[in-house]
Formats: structure tokens, C-alpha cells, sequence
């Protein structure tokens, strides 16, 4: 579940920077990088654990699943909030620069 959930969040986070190339630069790229980089740790971890497991692999419990869903929930809320400390501290439209400067925001 873990590589699936990851996988998911990988390839809309990929859709949606495709999308917006040569737009507003929101670090779209930085954010499909966390995922991609989860994603291939989890793809090695399922192979890894297919060749120490065989067949009984395809047949996880209701609570592993279970665990390892919140586990990949986690792991992609986690990868969200690094991704908006990054977009808070790069700042890519002077935002955040203009409000801390007390200047208002327009539209």
C-alpha cells in the first residue's frame, strides 16, 4: 500500500508540474522528486521483501494493509509539508516577502 499510495501521489504530482510548465514556478519539480524518490524506496523495500517472503507477498493481512496505508499516508503528508517550507522559503512570487513587509496582497 505504501508503494502504491506514493506511486499515486508521484504520478499526479507529476501530471500537475507537466501541466504548468513555464507557469508560476510553485517547485511542482522539487515535490514529484520527494514522491519518485519515495516511490523507488518502497518498490525496493517490495522486492526485498518478495524474495524473503515468496507467494505469502500477495497475501498481507488486514492489519498490515491497514498499517501500511496510514504508513503511506504519512509519508506523502510528511513530503507535502517539506514541500511547503520549501515554497514558503523560496518564495517564488514575493508573497510571503510582502506580507511579513506589511504590505497587502492584491487579488
Amino acid at each position: 500500500m505504501t508503494l502504491l499510495i506514493t506511486s499515486f501521489a508521484a504520478i499526479a504530482t507529476t501530471i500537475i508540474w507537466y501541466a504548468r510548465i513555464g507557469k508560476a514556478d510553485y517547485r511542482l519539480g522539487t515535490l514529484a522528486l520527494m514522491f519518485w524518490g519515495a516511490s523507488i524506496m518502497w518498490l525496493v523495500d517490495a522486492i526485498f521483501e518478495y524474495a524473503e517472503l515468496g507467494s505469502e507477498f500477495f497475501e498481507p493481512a488486514a492489519g498490515d494493509m491497514l498499517n501500511d496505508s496510514f504508513l503511506g499516508l504519512s509519508v506523502v503528508a510528511l513530503g507535502l509539508i517539506i514541500w511547503l517550507v520549501v515554497l514558503f522559503v523560496k518564495d517564488p512570487e514575493g508573497k510571503l516577502k510582502n506580507v511579513l513587509k506589511g504590505r497587502e496582497i492584491q487579488g
